[in-house]
């Protein structure tokens, strides 16, 4: 699996063609090379008739590394050439290293022939294992190589019209290139390790479940950006895919919900439909996607009407789908029917890596400003590893000296940073009045103290707090940890700057009330 940095890679061309010239130079291969072209899709196609010894050329090699895709043709006798063996090797190479997609043609060949070895692909590996040698790493690479190619799905052509392989290849080309990467993050640290966990939970291997997997985790803490991550890193392996960001945002109203519907559908079937009401597009979901093997990520979901309009059930979609959902709710992905084991929770960074996301917003290689390395770790304290403060802090910062460091840091420990408090208080603004309450209290006073003690304090009040506590930490306001409740420091001003503004004419009120 490629990493998420592989789409930095430059791509020269579109498509790399690997072929056996003898085979089908002038007949089939010069016809899709055509086809390709006059679709505007840039082909690499190698013009020389003769191939000599076993080693790529330089500029072969080259062409594969900067290629979107490899389209291997499989004939009669592409195994007998050395050449040919060598391209397929440093494709599948490529495909690991760099995520260059991968399309077998089995022209005129059966594809159990080409990975298991078999036929006239077995006597030309035999002459290889004679001239190299049986134990020879160089043939034992031309052999996984082709074991693993020709289990890819792809093309099988024995007989008929050749016209319609070429424009089935050409379309299905054409469709993967119209599929572009997501810009995931200007800098993206530490979230190739979180893709891998996350890989695990999605388990691709299976070919048959259909799984919705939830990521969730309080504002600012990167979902948005791994769930972009995990969308570039597998999208290609299913057959279409839709990326709706901002759920929340974009489903204020019916309309609303209808143009994320829509969305959704052209996204993964690259074409316009009408849709004239929510319930049309739900079951037009249905009934479009529930043989396709797709990908969907809802970003930034809040509410079930959402869920229901977009996705409302593992069977609207085909066999080895995916359905990734990412919100600060992880009540509303239990109600949905979510798995305990396929729920994913964002958390901050680790030591090390906030230091290394905020020094590359803060610190630009042109930059000689001299920082104390105290100032340095007085922001990261206050960060708290929240993916958004150390970038909204770290940009704020690029290029000032030590005192308006130290100026920032004074106005910080009085009132939050606004961007950052908007963020938060999101979650705030989406409870309902007596959770607020309980929230605010819990903030100004009872952080880090014992569950049982502050619920008995709050109870004593009148207060429904055990559900409310449960919302919080189903919200990620709050957590529990060794029997005392915590929450992010940044959450805990951001709770203290609503009691400040909503107290302003009597700073005392909060604290009276909780004396009563």
């Amino acid at each position: 699996m490629a990493s998420s940095s592989s789409s930095k890679h430059r791509r020269s061309y579109d498509v790399f063609l690997s072929f056996r010239g003898t085979d089908v130079r002038n007949y089939f291969l010069g016809h899709l090379y055509t086809a390709l072209d006059q679709s505007g899709i840039n082909s690499y196609m190698d013009n020389e008739d003769l191939k000599k010894g076993e080693q790529i050329s330089p500029a072969l090699m080259e062409a594969i590394e900067e290629s979107q895709i490899a389209i291997v043709v499989f004939s009669k006798d592409y195994a007998s050439s050395p050449w040919c063996l060598e391209e397929v090797a440093k494709i599948m190479e490529c495909k690991e290293q760099r995520g260059l997609m991968v399309f077998p043609v089995f022209y005129k060949v059966e594809p159990r022939e080409v990975r298991g070895q078999r036929q006239g692909y077995a006597e030309a590996m035999a002459k290889h294992e004679v001239k190299f040698g049986e134990d020879s790493e160089k043939v034992k690479r031309w052999k996984k190589a082709l074991l693993d190619v020709g289990s890819m799905s792809g093309w099988h052509f024995m007989d008929g019209y050749e016209a319609g392989l070429i424009q089935d290849i050409v379309q299905k080309i054409s469709t993967q290139l119209d599929r572009t990467l997501l810009k995931v993050a200007k800098y993206p640290v530490g979230i190739d390790s979180r893709v891998q966990e996350l890989q695990t939970i999605l388990n691709l291997q299976s070919k048959d479940d259909i799984l919705m997997i939830g990521l969730w985790g309080q504002g600012g803490i990167g979902k948005t950006t791994l769930a972009k991550a995990i969308y570039n890193a597998i999208f290609r392996e299913f057959q279409g895919s839709s990326f709706l960001d901002r759920v929340s945002e974009n489903s204020k109203s019916s309309t609303d919900l209808v143009h994320l519907q829509k969305k959704l559908l052209s996204q993964v079937l690259r074409k316009e439909l009408i849709v004239f009401s929510v319930d049309e597009g739900s079951q037009l979901i249905q009934d479009r996607l529930s043989n396709k093997k797709v990908l969907i990520i809802l970003d930034d979901v809040d509410d079930e009407h959402q869920l229901n309009a977009l996705a409302g059930d593992c069977e609207w979609f085909g066999k080895g789908s995916r359905i990734i959902i990412t919100t600060r709710n992880k009540h509303l992905l239990t109600s949905h029917g979510v798995y305990s084991d396929k729920l994913y929770k964002v958390t901050a960074l680790e030591c090390g890596e906030d230091l290394e996301l905020f020094r590359k917003h803060a610190f630009l290689r042109s930059q000689k400003i001299e920082i104390r390395s105290n100032l340095v770790d007085s922001v990261l304290h206050y960060a708290g590893g929240l993916p958004l403060a150390l970038q909204v802090l770290g940009s704020f910062l690029c290029g000032r000296g030590e005192h308006q460091w130290e100026s920032t840091l004074d106005k910080l420990a009085k009132s939050p940073h606004k961007e950052i408090n908007d963020v938060l208080k999101v979650s705030y603004d989406g409870l309902e009045d007596y959770v607020k309450e309980i929230f605010l209290d819990i903030a100004c006073f009872f952080k880090g103290q014992e569950t049982k003690y502050i619920r008995e304090v709050l109870d004593s009040c009148d207060f429904a707090t055990t559900i409310g506590v449960e919302i919080l930490i189903e919200r990620s306001l709050i957590s529990e940890e060794h029997r005392t409740l915590q929450m992010h420091d940044l959450i805990k001003w951001m709770g203290m700057e609503i009691v400040k503004r909503e107290c302003c004419d009597d700073a005392g009120k909060r604290v009276e009330v909780m004396a009563l």
